[in-house]
């Protein structure tokens, strides 16, 4: 029998393409601080101030990544985890991902 392939990047922050990243990210809703909080574990942890409701932190969460890595709102997809607190998102079009990601990771 075979087994279907996980979703995400294997354990992986960050997994690069030609043109695209795929990040795994760590959300908290309902912070009073939002913003990038560093490493968590295997991924990249995301304060929103949004509830986790009808996907107002998943719409929270794309504004904030669109801003920090400089791309258009439509280059970010939520590939896993609409409705969980860990995700694996895809940014398709960034030139400085790696290095922002390198810079929120030491953050």
């Amino acid at each position: 029998m075979h087994k279907k392939p996980r979703a995400g990047n294997g354990g992986k922050k960050l997994k690069e393409t030609p043109d695209q990243f795929i990040i795994k990210i760590k959300v908290e809703p309902r912070s009073a601080q939002p913003g990038f909080a560093g490493a968590y574990g295997d991924s990249l942890k995301v304060k929103l101030s949004s509830p986790p409701v009808e996907g107002r932190a998943n719409k929270e969460l794309i504004e904030i990544l669109s801003r920090e890595f400089r791309i258009s709102k439509s280059n970010i997809e939520i590939l896993s985890g609409q409705n969980s607190k860990i995700k694996t998102v895809k940014l398709i079009g960034t030139e400085h991902a790696e290095k922002t990601l390198k810079k929120l990771l030491l953050s």
